[in-house]
């Protein structure tokens, strides 16, 4: 079954998260997913107080940009969260946005080899394994967490290139795909992931996620025409957005489901005018139309 969630838009301040976390905890909504973006709100920190007001919901982080973050401190928190709140969080690494990544001195001559580096270290910390490595980036002398997780510690990769696809598929445990990915783009995205998984013998699931840029209620038209133009799509031909009423938006699930996505994480625009409305929109009216 297709898993739904929505998005709390780091463009919000952090004081509204409580309410909209608590709306999607009563409303029976899957999945809510959280943003790291420069220079807004810290991912793991609003991942912690969300899971901390709720008792069932999952809470994504997608994503963490590693040039930000060394990873043993990433290591730390995230075994943190994931025995405080055992099953309910998931990660998600990537590139950054380059340009954030250079305005804090951090822009990596070569982000995939240091996301290479990073996800290997990342997850042998996470298996409680002790790690010494001398890379271009990382560099561990005989470092372990004393508090590893004690269950599963699935890492998910966010990617948009060929490289960072197959690596995804060769290395991660799921792929974040970014808003604006097209069903036939996931399609072709999946395959390479697969190329990653053939090549490295995996066999284990690989679940992918998308986000889907989605607006209901007034004026949804309008804003989500703004936001395409802003996103750089604006033929409105590209599917690559959903506006309407919950069968627009379970139809449009289901095309990005039958795409290869195993959940859809329904972003919507920085200025609804109502961001608890439409989590309860999503729960409570879209949720039962999506197989």
């Amino acid at each position: 079954m297709t898993t739904l969630g929505t998005v709390f838009l780091p463009q919000l301040p952090p004081e509204r998260l409580r309410d909209l976390v608590r709306t999607a905890d009563d409303a029976g909504l899957e999945e809510l997913w959280l943003w790291e973006d420069c220079f807004l709100e810290g991912g793991l920190t609003t991942a912690a107080a969300a899971l901390a007001w709720t008792s069932r919901l999952r809470v994504g982080v997608g994503l963490l940009p590693v040039p930000l973050r060394n990873v043993a401190i990433s290591a730390m928190e995230i075994s943190t969260v994931f025995r405080l709140f055992p099953g309910r969080a998931i990660i998600a690494a990537g590139h950054g946005v380059q340009d954030w990544m250079g305005q804090v001195g951090a822009r990596a001559e070569s982000p995939l080899t240091l996301l290479r580096e990073y996800t290997l270290a990342l997850r042998a910390l996470l298996r409680g394994q002790r790690v010494s490595a001398q890379g271009r980036y990382v560099r561990l002398d005989d470092v372990a967490l004393d508090w590893p997780p004690t269950g599963p510690a699935p890492i998910l990769l966010g990617a948009t290139g060929d490289r960072t696809l197959r690596l995804s598929g060769e290395l991660a445990d799921g792929t974040v795909l970014t808003g604006g990915t097209d069903p036939a783009t996931v399609r072709r995205n999946r395959a390479l992931i697969d190329e990653g998984r053939s090549a490295a013998g995996r066999t284990d699931p690989h679940p992918v996620v998308v986000y889907l840029h989605a607006a209901t209620g007034p004026g949804a038209q309008e804003r989500m025409a703004a936001e395409r133009r802003k996103w750089g799509y604006p033929d409105p031909s590209r599917d690559v957005s959903v506006t309407g009423d919950e069968h627009a938006f379970a139809d449009a699930v289901a095309r990005w489901a039958e795409a290869g996505a195993d959940t859809v994480v329904l972003q919507p625009t920085p200025d609804d005018p109502d961001p608890e409305g439409f989590v309860r929109f999503v729960a409570e009216r879209v949720r039962p139309l999506v197989k």
